[in-house]
């Protein structure tokens, strides 16, 4: 690899004249001489036989080159910035990369609304994140592929913080024939249409699904976001959390099914780390940003449940 001819002070400098507004302005607040400030231009222009300002009038402006230089630069010194926050926090311990996994009930949007605040946090981690069904949440617990995992049942060995609650309803398209009905659904009429499942993500040994699949006409898919999908085009019903079609119920996509008995249930989910006594800097402070953002989204829906 060529070794670069020009330095990331040069560049500095460059990026602190056009900033500021002239060499002098620049010297002040980079905390450099004047002298050094104009040599650091003149040696970009010289090395690479371009010129990065042109005279008009009584001021100096960016000539075209000049300035895709100039917006080139202000990257690099971002990312140089970036690399050596992220060497820092290796140094203190933070670990390069954090892993979950996410149990299908648990609401996508919240769990993205999460990320996003941890990254704006440590941008220089990595996040992979499983999202996964059943007896595949247990086996990424017991394999340690993730650091930790939200869980519908905490599997044998482990110990779990209770997260939140989720309601879960049967639905469908408003034009479905199941609310054409002019009557609550029965059990029997849920079993003479089409039911959406979502695939158990499990490899070795899957996971019972407590007896929400009876229907006879199944559709199995293999991701949360094509059974509502599907859903939403009226090819058939599901058992969905609540909070995961909350906006498909506001928007008329999918409607609550008017059940005769049984039409919710509820499933706890749960907090689980793979190694609770090291779980890791990183992904206990995802972990902690994930019970924050639940915390808020329970708050909410009791104050709409209560009118407050």
């Amino acid at each position: 690899m060529t070794a670069p001819r020009i330095s990331l002070e040069q560049w500095r400098a460059l990026v602190a004249v056009v900033e500021a507004g002239g060499y002098a302005q620049a010297a002040e607040q980079i905390h450099k001489t004047q002298s050094t400030v104009s040599y650091a231009v003149q040696k970009i222009e010289q090395q690479l036989d371009v010129k990065l300002f042109e005279i008009r009038g009584r001021k100096a402006e960016l000539t075209p080159a000049g300035q895709v230089l100039y917006r080139r630069a202000q990257l690099l010194l971002e990312r140089a910035a970036s690399l050596e926050r992220g060497a820092a926090s290796f140094a203190a311990g933070w670990e390069p990369q954090v892993s979950l996994a996410v149990e299908v009930l648990f609401p996508t949007w919240v769990a993205l609304r999460s990320l996003d605040r941890f990254a704006k946090e440590r941008p220089e981690i990595r996040v992979q994140l499983y999202e996964t069904v059943l007896g595949g949440t247990d086996e990424a617990l017991q394999e340690r592929r993730v650091d930790f995992a939200i869980v519908d049942s905490i599997p044998q060995g482990f110990f779990g913080t209770a997260l939140m609650r989720a309601r879960l309803i049967p639905a469908a398209n408003p034009d479905h024939p199941l609310h054409k009905l002019g009557r609550p659904v029965t059990p029997d009429d849920l079993r003479e249409h089409r039911q959406l499942i979502i695939r158990d993500t499990a490899q070795q040994q899957k996971r019972d699904s407590g007896g929400w699949q009876r229907a006879e006409q199944r559709w199995t898919v293999s991701h949360k976001a094509t059974q509502i999908a599907a859903a939403c085009m009226g090819l058939g019903f599901a058992w969905f959390a609540a909070e995961t079609i909350q906006r498909e119920l506001e928007a008329g996509h999918l409607k609550e099914l008017p059940m005769q008995e049984g039409g919710e249930r509820f499933g706890e989910l749960y907090l689980v780390f793979a190694d609770p006594e090291n779980p890791g800097k990183a992904a206990s402070r995802l972990a902690a940003i994930l019970q924050e953002d639940v915390g808020k989204l329970c708050r909410e829906a009791k104050d709409q449940r209560t009118g407050s």
